[in-house]
C-alpha cells in the first residue's frame, strides 16, 4: 500500500502533466491572423462616397470643442476612404481596435499622432492607420480652436475595411 503523502505527490504530478498537455494542445490549435490586404491607392470617384458627406479639402471646421472637431475629422476621413469603410454593423470579433490621438494645426496639417491604445498584435494595421491619417491632410481647419488634438477609435475588420467609433454603424 502506498503512503498518503506519496499518493498526493503522484496525483499532483499527474494533474500538472495533464494540464500542461491540454495547454500545449490548445496552443497548437491556434492559427495566425489573416494578413490585412494593402489599401487601394486609386483615386475615389464621387459616386463611391458614403454618408456622411465628406468635407471638401481646404474647408473650415466651426467646431467649438475637440469632440465636435472629431466628427468633422471622421467625416473627412470617410470621404477620402469611402471604398475602405466597412458597410453595415461590424461583427462581434474585430481584427484590431486602436485609439489614436491626432494633433492638427490651424491650417489642418497633422502635427503629431499618439497611440492611446495601440493594436500591437497587428503592426501592419498601426502603420496603415497612421499612413491613412497623414495622407488625409489637410483636415478641415479648426477655425474656432486654432490647433486641436482629437481622439478617435479605429475599428478594423480582418478584410482591411474599417469604421471610426465616431461614425460607427454599431456592432452585432
Amino acid at each position: 500500500m502506498t503512503p498518503p503523502n506519496v499518493r498526493q505527490q503522484r496525483d499532483r504530478a499527474l494533474a500538472t502533466a495533464a494540464a500542461a498537455s491540454i495547454a500545449a494542445l490548445v496552443a497548437g490549435c491556434t492559427t495566425a491572423p489573416t494578413p490585412v490586404p494593402p489599401a487601394p491607392t486609386s483615386a475615389l470617384s464621387p459616386a463611391a462616397q458614403v454618408s456622411p458627406a465628406p468635407l471638401p479639402q481646404g474647408t473650415r471646421s466651426n467646431a467649438a470643442t475637440p469632440r465636435e472637431y472629431r466628427r468633422d475629422a471622421a467625416s473627412h476621413l470617410y470621404g477620402l476612404n469611402a471604398n475602405r469603410i466597412y458597410k453595415g454593423r461590424l461583427p462581434p470579433m474585430l481584427y484590431a481596435v486602436g485609439v489614436l490621438q491626432v494633433e492638427v494645426d490651424r491650417q489642418g496639417r497633422v502635427l503629431s499622432t499618439h497611440w492611446m491604445r495601440a493594436p500591437r498584435h497587428a503592426p501592419e494595421v498601426m502603420a496603415e492607420i497612421e499612413r491613412t491619417v497623414r495622407q488625409a491632410a489637410p483636415y478641415p481647419a479648426p477655425e474656432r480652436l486654432g490647433k486641436v488634438t482629437y481622439t478617435d477609435t479605429w475599428l478594423w475588420h480582418k478584410s482591411g475595411h474599417f469604421q471610426l467609433d465616431t461614425l460607427t454603424e454599431g456592432q452585432d
